[in-house]
């Protein structure tokens, strides 16, 4: 517990650095695959074929290995920050993808026909009552996304990505030094814990940005 203790100590603001290029890249891949997985769901939802290619698509994805995509990637975009997001981007729209169709599909057809018997044209339909209606689960599907690459960053380290994986994989490739099992220990440990904190975070916006009758 000393050598984990004065490992933490001594690294502070290596550890600080690395916990916030971890939770940057996370965040950024899951807004970008909220913004393309909310638009396939928009253009699919109203046909089963639609919905079952797009979902069946996304699935394809989290079929590949995480070494694998990222050494299909590396020739294409070199190495660092643009594989590592292109990576994340495509494991995190499966969730969201399938949560959007959902909860698009489950709006009560009453509501969107009373909405349009009172003149609402379809994109106002869409964006006042179906969207709002789907947020919750929608934002069900961002909150498994981003607990999912949350963990496959770390192997991103791979590809010379950001966040704490260059910190597992570099005490993993010193066993037998003393630091090597504390910097493995300390960046699997904090990768859990922001997940933690990234989850909390969730159930505050949803909180915050769903209306109380769609709560209730």
């Amino acid at each position: 517990m000393d050598a984990l203790w004065n490992f933490v100590v001594n690294r502070r603001q290596q550890l600080l650095t690395d916990s916030y290029l971890h939770v940057s890249a996370v965040v950024q891949s899951v807004v970008i695959a909220t913004i393309i997985a909310v638009a396939i769901g928009i253009l699919v939802y109203r046909s089963p074929i639609g919905s079952a290619v797009a979902t069946a698509a996304a699935s394809t994805i989290l079929t590949i290995p995480s070494f694998a995509l990222l050494g299909l990637l590396i020739p294409l975009l070199g190495l660092g920050v643009a594989p590592t997001i292109t990576a994340l981007v495509l494991y995190a729209l499966l969730p969201i993808i399938r949560n959007t169709i959902i909860g698009l599909a489950s709006v009560n057809p009453a509501v969107t026909d009373a909405a349009r018997g009172v003149g609402m044209n379809r994109v106002g339909v869409l964006t006042r009552i179906e969207l709002p209606m789907a947020w919750p689960s929608i934002l069900t599907g961002m909150r498994v996304s981003t607990q999912m690459i949350m963990g496959i960053l770390a192997i991103a380290a791979y590809a010379k990505g950001p966040g704490l994986g260059n910190l597992i994989f570099s005490g993993l490739s010193r066993v037998g030094s003393p630091n090597a099992v504390p910097q493995a220990l300390v960046g699997t440990v904090l990768i859990v814990i922001l997940a933690l904190i990234l989850d909390g975070l969730y159930v505050l916006v949803g909180r915050f940005t769903t209306s109380r009758g769609i709560r209730d």
